[in-house]
């Protein structure tokens, strides 16, 4: 049962613009009443040209920790106080922590991915990891930064749009100079050759989600030890989660990473695990699979 909102509860909050899908209140305030925390999480919705007024607020009403979700992520970078090393990698914030007044952003995307890859695919990133990611944008950043930081031997970054990727392969490769960076098009004829040497595959993009089939990837060339992992989190399959269901191959949705970079915030806010909790909020009872 979550607890009466008092005068002396603490708010915790999300911004972005939409927000009102988000699965972040229910996680959060879950947590809240499951640990006897005297506080609430609620959304705001944040139109881009008000994000600076916006975090001006948070600072004014003491709103101790918040979430960044799109579109704000890369922008709210320049409105706070402090940026931590792993976020500033990354070149986007997804969560604020206040004290004070003093803001201090983070990223905990990518270590969400990789904590999600470990509990619900039982694959761990690590010197042997060769990974194919689809995608070049926001949501592949952190994952990027954070698989490379685990140590990954390669990774091999395919977007429609070979320049972008080419732009994180620039950004990166300095930064983690034992990892092999490549980035090609998802047209590249060399793409079936790459699916065949990877063994983690994550999509990043929003393929498939306006009703037609997932069709960028040769499946036919996956080995069957294969992982892969949909960055997108739905109730239901994937056009991509689901192709790959078809082949047999082992495959999860995006619902874990929400959960771990969720639970990682709260950490750096209140110092609590609450990833089981948040788990349980959002229905996750079962380990993924193929």
């Amino acid at each position: 049962m979550t607890a009466p909102v008092s005068g002396s509860s603490a708010v915790y909050a999300i911004i972005g613009d939409p927000v009102s899908h988000s699965l972040s209140p229910r996680m959060h305030n879950a947590a809240f009443a499951a640990l006897g925390i005297d506080a609430v999480y609620v959304p705001f919705r944040v139109a881009g040209a008000e994000l600076a007024s916006g975090v001006q607020a948070l600072r004014t009403l003491g709103v101790r920790g918040v979430n960044v979700t799109i579109p704000h992520k890369e922008q709210v970078c320049q409105f706070l106080d402090e940026i931590d090393a792993g976020a500033q990698v990354v070149g986007a914030v997804n969560t604020i922590v206040n004290d004070n007044g003093y803001l201090k952003g983070y990223n905990t995307d990518g270590d969400g991915l990789v904590r999600s890859l470990q509990k619900d695919l039982g694959y761990s990133v690590g010197p042997t990891t060769r990974a194919l990611i689809l995608g070049a944008g926001g949501a592949a950043r952190g994952g990027i930064a954070a698989m490379a930081r685990c140590g990954a031997a390669r990774l091999v970054i395919a977007n429609r749009s070979v320049a972008r990727a080419q732009e994180l392969v620039a950004r990166f490769a300095p930064l983690f100079p034992a990892c092999e960076f490549i980035a090609m098009a998802l047209a590249d004829e060399n793409l079936v050759a790459e699916v065949e040497k990877s063994e983690l595959i994550i999509n990043s993009t929003s393929l498939g989600l306006s009703g037609e089939s997932f069709n960028v990837l040769p499946w036919h060339a996956i080995k069957a030890e294969t992982v892969l992992y949909d960055m997108i989190y739905a109730a239901a399959d994937t056009p991509f989660t689901a192709s790959a269901r078809r082949c047999g191959l082992r495959v999860c949705g995006g619902l874990g990473m929400l959960v771990e970079q969720g639970a990682l915030a709260f950490n750096l806010w209140l110092g609590r695990d609450a990833g089981e909790i948040m788990r349980a909020a959002v229905g996750m009872t079962a380990v993924c699979g193929g």
